[in-house]
């Protein structure tokens, strides 16, 4: 969905019953942000400063990520 330096960032088909939220991955590090308000649900790997990094880059695409969720899961 979207590819940002060494980051991924994507949706599971499975997943549309749960609030709206974003995956993402680098290398083994993984986290899960829920996009309204953008915050953090769960992580392993990336450190604090990552982190925090992530949710300013969540927040910067949140729209985006949301009206792709939207058109991917039909809500």
């Amino acid at each position: 969905m979207l590819r940002l330096a060494a980051y991924r960032f994507f949706f599971f088909s499975n997943e549309g019953n749960e609030p709206p939220h974003i995956h993402v991955e680098r290398g083994d590090a993984y986290a899960k942000f829920w996009l309204k308000p953008a915050s953090l649900a769960r992580s392993r790997g990336f450190s604090a400063q990552e982190l925090s990094r992530l949710r300013k880059i969540v927040e910067e695409h949140e729209s985006e990520f949301l009206r792709r969720w939207s058109e991917h899961f039909g809500h």
